[in-house]
């Protein structure tokens, strides 16, 4: 019985350890939750290449570990040396638009050691359209 409650209080212990660390450590925050174009026209594209600013809001170094893409997005640049607490970084990231009509949908997945959220998406979001032809006068 004393083994049981013994096994029983350093199981709890170690539970509310690993709690509080968590609440201890790097932290990712993106400065934008994500870049919304809204509505973009085709006779008016916009820059498809965005530098992606993200800071370190927790308490310890946060480190990168991986950086990618989806489809017609491609990953430029993205720091590889820890972030101290209150750093900021940058991702450079660069991606297609074709001048048609389309939506616009993409994300750039970010992996750290972020104890809260170990796996981050930026998205990139919009719709392009063909601009209405304006009527004879």
């Amino acid at each position: 019985m004393k083994k049981t409650i013994l096994v029983a209080n350093i199981f709890i212990i170690g539970i509310l350890t690993s709690f509080g660390l968590m609440a201890n450590g790097p932290e990712l925050s993106f400065s934008l939750e994500r870049l919304d174009y809204g509505t973009v026209y085709t006779d008016e594209m916009p820059e498809t290449k965005i530098d992606i600013e993200f800071s370190n809001t927790g308490t310890a170094p946060l480190l990168l570990s991986g950086v990618r893409a989806c489809c017609g997005t491609r990953v430029l640049s993205w720091p590889r040396e820890p972030l101290m607490p209150g750093e900021k970084g940058t991702i450079t990231v660069e991606y297609r638009l074709a001048p048609r009509a389309q939506r616009i949908s993409r994300t750039v997945t970010v992996t750290s050691n972020d104890t809260k959220s170990p796996t981050s998406i930026f998205r990139i979001t919009g719709q392009v359209e063909e601009r209405a032809a304006e009527p004879p006068r």
